[in-house]
C-alpha cells in the first residue's frame, strides 16, 4: 500500500503530460508547413482552373458543383495551414519575449557591473597609487602576483566593455526578430480572414448551384442512368479481354506443358535405346572372345532396367497460383505492383481527383449517387495520360460514349484507362511507369479532360483508392 501511494504522484504526472507530448509529436515542422502550403496554393490553382472549365457550360451541372465542393475543401485546408502557422508564429514571438527580457537583464547586470569597476578604477586612476600597490608588497613574489592581478583586472573591465557592447547587439537583433515576427503574424492573419470571406463567397455560390440543380432534379437522374449504362459497356468489355488473355494464358500453358512432357518422354526414349544398344554391343563383345563357350552355353539374359519414374520440375515460386502468373517474369510483377499499393502515381500530368471509386454519395442532394468502377481524374483538355506502372499493352480498344480503353497488364493486375481521345500505344508494347500512352478524351459535362482508371487482379474489380498514392 505504501509503494502504491509513492506511484500515484508519477501516474498523475504521466496522465498530465501524455496529452502534451502526443500534441507536440503531432505538430508539423515548419518546412512542413511551407510545403503543404506550396501544394495547398498548387491544388488551388488546379481547382480555380476546373471550375472556370465547367462554367463554360450554358448550364449548371454536377460537374461545376463537384468542382466548387473541392475549391471549397482546399481553401479550408488552406485556413487550417494558416492557423497552424500562427501558431508557429506565436510561439516564436513568445520564445523571442523570453529572449528580449534575459538579454536586458543580463545587459542591466553587465552595465552596474561595468559602472562599479569604472569608479574603482577613477578612485585609483593615478599611477602613483598603481606603482605603490606594487612595491608596497612583501615579497618581490608577491609584487609579482599584484602587477598580475593589476593586468588581469584591466583586461576584465575591457571584456565587460565588450560583452555589454556585444549584448547590445544580441538583443538590437532579437528586438528586430520580434518585430519582424509580428509583421509576418499580422499578415498572416490578414491572409486567413480573406481567404474567410472568399470562402464564404464560394459556399453561397455552391448554394445557388444546388438550388438550381434540384429544379433538373429528374434530368440529372436520367442521365446518371445512362452513365450507369455506359460504364456497364465498358465493365463488360474489359472483363471479356481479361477473361481471353486468362484463356489464352492458360492454353499456352498447357502447350507448354505438353511440349515439356513430350520433350521428356522422348528423353526417356532415346537414354533407353541408348540403354539397349550399349547391353547389345556388351553382348557381341563377350561372344567373340568366347566363341567356343558361347557356343555350348547360350548367353546369359539380361533383365532389362526398370525405366526410372518421370521427374517433375518442382514449382520454381509458390506464388505461382494462376496462368498470368505462369513465368518468374510475371510473378517478380505482380510482386513489384502489389509492394506498391498506396504508392501508384496519378496518371495524368496535372489536374484533381473528380470522384473516387465506389459509390459516390452527393452531400447536398439525397437522391444523387454516382458509383464509379475506378477515379475519375479531371486535367486539362488533351492533357496526357500516363502509364501507372511497368507493363505489356495488352488491349487498346474504343467502346461508344466512353472512347479509347487501354489496358495494361502487370503480371495478374491489370491497370484500365477510361476514356481516352487518342492513343500512342499499341497491343504488345512494353511500357514503363510515367511513359505517355495517350490523351484525355473531353468530357461535355466536366468541359475539360477526364480520365478514369481501374484496377483489376485476374477478373476482380480492385478498390483504386487503396493503390493510388496521396498528392
Amino acid at each position: 500500500m505504501v509503494q502504491l501511494k509513492k506511484f500515484i504522484p508519477v501516474l498523475l504526472l504521466a496522465l498530465i503530460l501524455t496529452p502534451a507530448l502526443l500534441h507536440a509529436q503531432n505538430q508539423p515542422t515548419r518546412e512542413e508547413l511551407e510545403r503543404r502550403k506550396k501544394e495547398l496554393q498548387r491544388e488551388m490553382d488546379e481547382a480555380q482552373a476546373m471550375l472556370k472549365e465547367t462554367k463554360k457550360s450554358s448550364k449548371e451541372s454536377l460537374a461545376q458543383l463537384r468542382a466548387l465542393r473541392n475549391k471549397i475543401d482546399v481553401r479550408s485546408r488552406m485556413i487550417r495551414n494558416i492557423n497552424e502557422e500562427i501558431n508557429f508564429i506565436n510561439g516564436d514571438i513568445n520564445t523571442a519575449l523570453r529572449d528580449v527580457k534575459t538579454l536586458q537583464k543580463d545587459l542591466d547586470t553587465l552595465k552596474e557591473q561595468y559602472a562599479q569597476l569604472i569608479v574603482a578604477a577613477y578612485k585609483n586612476r593615478s599611477s602613483y597609487a598603481m606603482l605603490n600597490f606594487v612595491f608596497s608588497a612583501d615579497s618581490f613574489n608577491e609584487a609579482i602576483r599584484r602587477y598580475q592581478y593589476l593586468k588581469q583586472y584591466r583586461e576584465f573591465r575591457r571584456r565587460q566593455a565588450d560583452n555589454i557592447l556585444e549584448t547590445q547587439e544580441q538583443l538590437r537583433l532579437k528586438v528586430k526578430n520580434l518585430e519582424d515576427q509580428r509583421t509576418k503574424r499580422s499578415d498572416a492573419l490578414e491572409s486567413e480572414q480573406e481567404e474567410r470571406a472568399t470562402l464564404e463567397k464560394d459556399r453561397k455560390e455552391k448554394d445557388e448551384v444546388v438550388t438550381k440543380l434540384k429544379g433538373r432534379e429528374h434530368e440529372l437522374l436520367a442521365d446518371i442512368n445512362q452513365k450507369k449504362k455506359d460504364q456497364k459497356k465498358v465493365q463488360d468489355a474489359i472483363r471479356a479481354v481479361i477473361r481471353k488473355e486468362i484463356e489464352d494464358a492458360r492454353r499456352k500453358a498447357e502447350a507448354e506443358e505438353l511440349a515439356r512432357k513430350k520433350a521428356l518422354e522422348a528423353e526417356r526414349k532415346r537414354r533407353e535405346e541408348e540403354r539397349k544398344r550399349a547391353i547389345a554391343a556388351a553382348n557381341e563383345a563377350k561372344n567373340n572372345h568366347n566363341n567356343a563357350t558361347a557356343a555350348a552355353t547360350p548367353p546369359p539374359v539380361e533383365k532389362p532396367e526398370p525405366a526410372k519414374p518421370e521427374r517433375t520440375e518442382p514449382a520454381k515460386h509458390s506464388r505461382v497460383i494462376n496462368v498470368l502468373e505462369a513465368s518468374p517474369e510475371a510473378v517478380a510483377l505482380s510482386e513489384n505492383f502489389e509492394a506498391n499499393r498506396g504508392k501508384i502515381p496519378w496518371p495524368v500530368e496535372s489536374g484533381m481527383i473528380i470522384s473516387y471509386f465506389g459509390v459516390q454519395k452527393n452531400a447536398d442532394m439525397e437522391r444523387i449517387t454516382e458509383e464509379n468502377d475506378g477515379i475519375v481524374f479531371g486535367t486539362r483538355k488533351g492533357g496526357n495520360v500516363k502509364a501507372v506502372f511497368d507493363g505489356e499493352i495488352r488491349k487498346v480498344f474504343s467502346v461508344p460514349g466512353a472512347g479509347y480503353v487501354v489496358m495494361i497488364r502487370h503480371g495478374q493486375y491489370f491497370t484500365n484507362y477510361v476514356g481516352l481521345q487518342s492513343v500512342s500505344v499499341k497491343s504488345g508494347d512494353k511500357v514503363r511507369t510515367g511513359q505517355v500512352i495517350g490523351t484525355a478524351r473531353t468530357n461535355e459535362e466536366e468541359s475539360a479532360g477526364v480520365v478514369e482508371l481501374q484496377v483489376y487482379k485476374g477478373q476482380t474489380l480492385q478498390n483504386a483508392n487503396l493503390w493510388i498514392r496521396n498528392r
